[in-house]
């Protein structure tokens, strides 16, 4: 009786944690598995964390509100987005003040179609503790003229208009391996502008972290599209460019139809990588 019930006990056993299901892992660059513990840690003694997310991912945007609470909780904090960009700064202030509602703000500020499930939790931590959030992205018409015509369009911008990008002339790399890919994705529809329109987006939210940081010193966490850091260059690049010294740590979010190891293409892209199901509900198609 005694065997038989050590069998069924270690079948039973195997079969529930057979049919356990893991939805993310937390790995390091060189792919060994870590802990949120440790990425938050690591990030405390650093000056910026650039958070890559791929924007329709839910848990990337959980595991950012919850990156901002634990940071906040032992350092001043100051937290920017990609998704709000510079010349909606004045209306994300009035937001933040308790000046305006946030029927008001989505209705003054051009938020993104997801703002309200996948930005608005960060934002609004901001709001009840009294934390600096800053719009820190281009125009999106600004990014579009670059497109068309070049970094030279932006010369013909009035001084208003320049105050919402990064200063003039804007360096580029087009050797940097972010914007060699992106040609490479694009072949056949793209020009060398293409890259350059990202890199003014890059060069802008640089600007404007280092803004603040110079500002208040504040460890500052941001958000943005994982092509915007990966393989430590994007706004990486740009930062160091600005103050050589900066200490920064990047998260990278890639989709893998196995999360328990990290593949041999995903190492490397940043100091830590979130390895999420490919499997798991994206919050928009």
């Amino acid at each position: 009786m005694q065997k038989w019930f050590l069998f069924f006990f270690v079948l039973f056993t195997s079969v529930t944690f057979a049919q356990d299901l893991q939805s993310y892992q937390l790995y390091t660059s060189k792919g060994k598995k870590t802990s949120f513990k440790k990425m938050v840690k690591t990030a405390s003694d650093k000056d910026v964390t650039l958070f890559g997310e791929l924007h329709n991912n839910a848990i990337a945007h959980w595991l950012q509100l919850e990156l901002v609470k634990a940071l906040n909780e032992n350092q001043a904090i100051a937290i920017g987005a990609e998704m709000i960009e510079a010349d909606n700064q004045d209306e994300l202030d009035d937001y933040l003040s308790t000046i305006i509602d946030a029927k008001a703000f989505d209705t003054l500020a051009r938020l993104w179609s997801n703002y309200d499930t996948d930005y608005r939790p960060v934002v609004d931590f901001a709001l009840e503790n009294k934390l600096p959030f800053i719009a820190t992205n281009v125009p999106r018409r600004y990014a579009s003229l670059v497109y068309k015509k070049g970094f030279e369009a932006l010369d013909s911008l009035s001084n208003e208009e320049k105050a919402w990008i990064a200063p003039l002339p804007i360096l580029y790399d087009p050797k940097l391996p972010g914007y060699q890919k992106m040609k490479k994705m694009m072949r056949g529809h793209s020009n060398d502008n293409f890259p350059k329109a990202q890199a003014i987006k890059d060069a802008t939210m640089a600007h404007f972290m280092y803004q603040e940081m110079k500002r208040t010193g504040n460890l500052f966490v941001h958000l943005n599209g994982r092509f915007h850091s990966d393989n430590f260059d994007g706004i990486y690049w740009y930062l160091k460019k600005l103050d050589d010294t900066m200490q920064i740590v990047t998260i990278s979010t890639v989709l893998q139809s196995d999360v328990t190891q990290l593949s041999e293409e995903n190492e490397g892209v940043a100091d830590f990588i979130l390895v999420v199901d490919e499997d798991v509900t994206s919050t928009y198609r």
